[in-house]
């Protein structure tokens, strides 16, 4: 393996906060690309809620959806029509943006934004950011040369009520905290038998598997299952546990008065529930020793579990009490386990999408840059590597961010494959 400045070398880029400028238009305004638009809609609609900003381009393979996302420009107010684009090559090379914001699947989001960094843009990129730990290290060292913003989208850093309560961990409210537990629990159904098949007319099947290997199109995977094919995606690990994982971590690091990296991570669970196509488990524990203290997360994405149990988002465990993370803010317990404060304001993506345009504009720190968010993003690269190798790895960020006496099995998950043409 190179040698790779993973997340240690983060001083240089700590330091921009207080120097970067922003790189607009002379009005100020920001131009917002976005790219997928699915979750893309999301963003159209909480960028257009900041101030002087202005979408003025979109990029989707599905011709569908495309006009799902020009509707909810107008819908939103905004009198201007994007440009639109299937290829984000294209878009970014037309020299109109400002940021690209990213929601396409997630072995797109390092590749693009890798691409945007290099062309001058800012960027808003959906969890997990990396699609394998190669990749985690890639977008760790662009963002660091490139000296701009990049928004991690584990969008819960920038609530006010979770914000407040990582504050208080920080203060002592708990005492010592020892470990954060995680938790996500589903109902998700069967995603059957795909067939092979030529891609529908309304999608561009080349386009949307970008820099993967080639493979046919099956009619079960788009656009949501590719999620469970190693391929395409990390499982609910790389999908809903980076979230749970992200909150865990960054409330640990606090606690303990520095940024927290993993040593070992556990990883077991299986399949269990159908026999269909998914390759990903359904049912996930993970472990991860962080030092100090521990991490754990616990998967069951087929299994609601509604025996009695109702799990918080997640819940810090300290020597004085415990403190439990919902989707939207928190409630305190004291070591009895009677509660004693709350704070749960509505959910809202507008306050993540706003830190970044403050970022950009004035400079102020981002809740989430990748140097942070890609913490949690490599405990679930992790993760998948110890599930699919074995059990269990060891990692040392101050090797560069590399696996400590790895198997070959293991060794061989740390990166992939990249179509010619289309290499970061």
């Amino acid at each position: 393996m190179t040698s790779r400045r993973i997340f240690l070398a983060s001083a240089g880029a700590a330091a921009l906060s207080g120097r970067l400028s922003a790189q607009t238009t002379p009005s100020n305004r920001l131009r917002v690309a976005v790219m997928g638009l699915g979750r893309g809609l999301a963003h159209i609609n909480a960028w257009l809620q900041v101030p002087d900003v202005e979408i003025t381009g979109l990029c989707e393979v599905d011709s569908r959806r495309m006009a799902e996302g020009l509707r909810a420009v107008e819908k939103a107010g905004q009198k201007a029509r994007p440009d639109t684009e299937t290829d984000i090559r294209k878009l970014l090379t037309g020299g109109k943006l400002d940021v690209l914001s990213i929601a396409a699947p997630n072995f797109w989001h390092t590749p693009a934004t890798n691409w945007a960094l290099g062309v001058g843009c800012h960027v808003y990129v959906e969890k997990p950011g990396s699609h394998t730990a190669a990749e985690c290290m890639k977008m760790l060292q662009a963002e660091e040369q490139y000296e701009l913003r990049v928004q991690q989208g584990t969008q819960r850093r920038s609530l006010p009520a979770m914000r407040e309560a990582i504050q208080r961990l920080k203060e002592g409210v708990i005492g010592k905290v020892t470990i954060a537990r995680c938790w996500y629990d589903a109902d998700r159904k069967s995603i059957g038998r795909g067939k092979v098949t030529p891609p529908p007319d309304w999608l561009s099947w080349d386009l949307w598997q970008g820099p993967l290997m080639e493979t046919p199109y099956r009619d079960n995977l788009v656009h949501y299952n590719w999620h469970w094919l190693w391929h395409y995606g990390g499982g609910e690990l790389a999908n809903n546990g980076v979230h749970g994982l992200d909150l865990a971590v960054w409330g640990l690091s606090e606690a303990h008065g520095r940024r927290l990296y993993p040593k070992q991570v556990t990883c077991m669970g299986g399949r269990y529930h159908f026999d269909d196509d998914q390759e990903t488990p359904d049912t996930v524990s993970l472990a991860a020793d962080l030092g100090p203290c521990m991490v754990t997360w616990e998967g069951s994405s087929c299994h609601k579990r509604n025996a009695g149990e109702s799990h918080p988002f997640v819940t810090f465990y300290g020597t004085e009490g415990s403190l439990a993370l919902t989707s939207n803010g928190y409630t305190l317990y004291d070591a009895e386990g009677k509660e004693t404060g709350r704070n749960a304001p509505p959910f809202s993506d507008v306050p993540h999408f706003q830190n970044l345009a403050d970022a950009i504009r004035d400079g102020k720190r981002l809740h989430c840059p990748a140097r942070d968010g890609q913490v949690a993003a490599i405990i679930c690269h992790l993760g998948n590597i110890a599930y699919r190798s074995g059990g269990a790895v060891s990692f040392n960020p101050e090797l560069g961010g590399s696996l400590v006496n790895p198997t070959q099995a293991a060794s061989a998950l740390w990166t992939k494959e990249y179509r010619k043409g289309w290499r970061m």
